[in-house]
């Protein structure tokens, strides 16, 4: 999967054709425990890369998501807002947070390739 990059946030981020499909990652949903609320950014809300932009809230903690990327959200998972669990059933498909057009398309590159972030994940102990 090297369209798919993640972030030290533990966001991950497939791009294709200029547009970012965001979620959180399988160690992120493990770590929050049952998802039972989603708050989604709104479409065509400009985001720049580190800036919170939606929040997931768990049985034990609400999170802020943070945006991988710089550039402006085309589309959010409405499917979350009724079935937040969905992120604890398949957090790297249909679990996905947001769409995002990407204005600089090297922050993408900076981004952690899989076997990086599972070096990553390994010395967070």
């Amino acid at each position: 999967m090297s369209d798919t990059r993640f972030s030290k946030d533990h966001e991950w981020v497939r791009l294709s054709g200029g547009i970012a499909t965001v979620g959180i990652t399988d160690h992120a949903q493990q770590a929050l425990g049952d998802v039972v609320y989603v708050d989604l950014p709104e479409v065509g809300r400009a985001v720049a890369i580190g800036e919170a932009c939606a929040v997931v809230e768990s049985v034990k903690a609400a999170s802020d998501i943070y945006a991988p990327l710089t550039g402006t959200i085309t589309d959010r998972n409405e499917t979350l807002v009724d079935d937040p669990a969905l992120v604890n059933r398949t957090p790297l498909d249909e679990g996905w947070f947001f769409k995002l057009e990407i204005t600089k398309a090297d922050e993408f590159d900076a981004l952690m390739e899989e076997a990086a972030y599972r070096a990553y994940v390994g010395t967070l102990g």
